[in-house]
């Protein structure tokens, strides 16, 4: 009888390392596995980072921001938008640019023009990066309206209308945003339907 009580006890207690032994291992593999996928994860989001554009080299593989990319290169600005940042840029279509008067566009390109261009390419831009859900809660917390300050100095009302974010300018004027969080390497791109004008 003791006999068969020794053997018991020895079986319990191999039986009771092996489960350990087992759980250690589990939780080794476990814990490998886990610190595998951060190191992958991590190494993916730096080699997204990577090879994510800056705003204007975004805007410049996009057709439907030709003539912002032209604008921006003639008022000397694409190195400033290039910065490190970040920056949140309201950039209109050429769609958008096709709605000035005639002429506008032309001669805003002319080098005697140049600050009023800046001026008014700089009042599309604002300090930070806002994606469009901190734009629209900033738009609720705000009861209906976010006031932001623009590169260039005045400010942009930014509101929403049947689900899409409206900017309205210094004159009044008023833009939709077309497409929201265009992402860039140093901020982000809202795209917008109208050319936004300051005083």
């Amino acid at each position: 009888m003791k006999l068969v009580k020794t053997i018991c006890a020895f079986l319990v207690v191999g039986a009771i390392a092996t489960s350990c032994n087992k759980k250690e291992t589990v939780e080794s593999v476990n814990n490998t596995d886990s610190t595998a996928m951060a190191t992958d994860s991590t190494a993916t989001d730096n080699t997204a980072m990577a090879e994510t554009p800056n705003i204007v080299g975004v805007a410049s593989a996009n057709a439907d921001f030709s003539t912002l990319v032209a604008a921006v290169k003639a008022a000397g600005l694409a190195e400033t938008l290039s910065g490190a940042g970040p920056f949140t840029v309201f950039a209109p279509t050429n769609a958008a640019f096709d709605k000035l008067p005639a002429g506008t566009v032309d001669g805003l390109l002319k080098p005697e023009n140049m600050e009023k261009l800046k001026a008014v390419l700089t009042y599309h831009v604002v300090a930070g990066k806002f994606d469009a859900a901190a734009v629209t809660d900033a738009i609720t917390k705000g009861n209906g309206k976010f006031t932001v300050t623009t590169v260039q100095g005045e400010k942009i009302d930014l509101s929403l209308k049947d689900g899409k974010v409206m900017l309205t300018d210094a004159k009044g004027g008023m833009a939709t945003v077309v497409m929201a969080d265009v992402p860039a390497s140093n901020g982000v791109i809202h795209a917008i339907d109208t050319v936004v004008m300051p005083k």
